[in-house]
């Protein structure tokens, strides 16, 4: 099991985070902040100049996902993890990677005063302030860095420091810092909503970091934390077979759901199980994802090969054309919350925005063959033959 710590910066993650662990039994603290700070170390420079979040690399947010599920392997029991996600689509991967590998989430949202918060935040800054200058003049007298190998730990120590451990960007200490940290209110303000809907919220203003730890153990204890309902399909050990449908209106957009477990929108569909129609594995997941049953077989539109890209194994997509739903219909659709945070119907334009970039092609390609009648083959989005 895990207990994450979500909250904005300056609300005691960290500090009740450490308290925590020594009253859960069995229970450890991974900070992803560790992950983060590590990342210049193996990414090019480059693309660690293209994002001002560690948060905004994937790599990262699989890295959590798989160093947590390693330490819980390695270490059973529970893990304690203070973390800010104040973007949702994040959220729900690293929880929904979680949830695929069988490992419950209960989520703590810190959320003192706002007031008390900025508060907090200026405290922080004259700390470490006063770090800063301690450090600075007890360095006065320290043998400089030379040579390549010292200029490459300098580099490295000057990388590092230059982006804050949660991988924002140059926060660094004083004012600058202070500063950032402020700026990330609004942010945190606007993600309150989507945070408390599953999340067990505790107002710590007037609690110390030991007090909301025992707030915390207790919640976790009789449950009172629940477990995040985001779910996942089991990640494929082979090539999968998968079958969506599009379903359009009378105005011939194309209707696309938001997955709460997976960054992007998607189209009604799932893999194919042993034994099924490819065809009727679509209709199944409209029934099961929409709360519509189709009266026809769905046509093919078109037959895509994803080749395998580490760590995902590629296999056959499948697009079928649903036809049309009228707005009585649409009316009734029913999402499972626990899947799918909303739909809606798309223009090819904004499905353009929407979807990640494979799954635009293979849309793409199945409404030319829509327009002319065929069926397209195609091999990583590409027509072929």
């Amino acid at each position: 099991m895990i207990v994450w710590i979500n909250g904005a910066f300056g609300s005691g993650k960290t500090t009740t985070a450490g308290e925590l662990v020594e009253l859960i039994p069995n229970s450890t603290l991974y900070d992803p902040e560790l992950t983060g700070a590590h990342l210049h170390r193996l990414l090019p420079a480059k693309q660690l100049d293209e994002v001002d979040d560690y948060q905004d690399l994937p790599i990262w947010r699989r890295l959590v996902v798989d160093t947590a599920a390693a330490m819980l392997a390695q270490l059973g029991g529970v893990l304690v993890v203070p973390m800010t996600l104040l973007r949702q689509e994040y959220r729900d991967e690293i929880f929904g990677g979680l949830a695929a590998r069988r490992i419950p989430v209960r989520q703590v949202l810190l959320r003192p005063d706002e007031t008390i918060l900025r508060a907090r935040i200026e405290a922080r800054g004259e700390l470490l302030e006063a770090r800063a200058a301690g450090n600075g003049a007890k360095s006065n007298g320290a043998t400089p860095y030379t040579g390549r190998r010292n200029a490459s730990r300098r580099d490295a120590d000057r990388n590092g420091a230059d982006r804050d451990a949660t991988g924002a960007r140059g926060p660094g200490a004083g004012p600058v810092r202070r500063q950032w940290s402020y700026d990330r209110i609004e942010p945190y303000r606007s993600a309150l909503e989507w945070i408390s809907d599953d999340a067990f919220v505790i107002d710590n203003g007037a609690l110390d970091p030991r007090q909301t730890a025992h707030r915390i153990a207790e919640a976790v204890r009789t449950g009172e934390a629940p477990v995040c309902t985001i779910v996942q399909t089991p990640e494929p050990v082979a090539e999968t077979l998968a079958a969506g449908v599009l379903l359009f209106d009378e105005a011939d957009r194309v209707l696309l759901v938001d997955p709460t477990y997976k960054p992007g929108w998607e189209f009604p569909g799932g893999v194919v199980e042993p034994g099924e129609a490819p065809a009727r594995a679509g209709m199944r997941e409209v029934t099961e994802e929409l709360g519509l049953a189709l009266d026809r077989v769905p046509r093919l539109l078109v037959v895509d090969w994803e080749p395998p890209k580490p760590p995902g194994y590629g296999g056959l997509r499948l697009l079928f054309d649903g036809g049309t739903i009228g707005t009585a219909e649409a009316e009734r659709v029913t999402l499972p919350a626990d899947e799918l945070r909303c739909w809606r119907f798309v223009g090819e334009r904004e499905a353009a925005r929407l979807l990640p970039p494979p799954r635009y092609e293979r849309l793409r390609w199945a409404l030319r063959a829509r327009e002319r009648g065929v069926v397209l083959n195609l091999e990583g989005g590409v027509p072929v033959g």
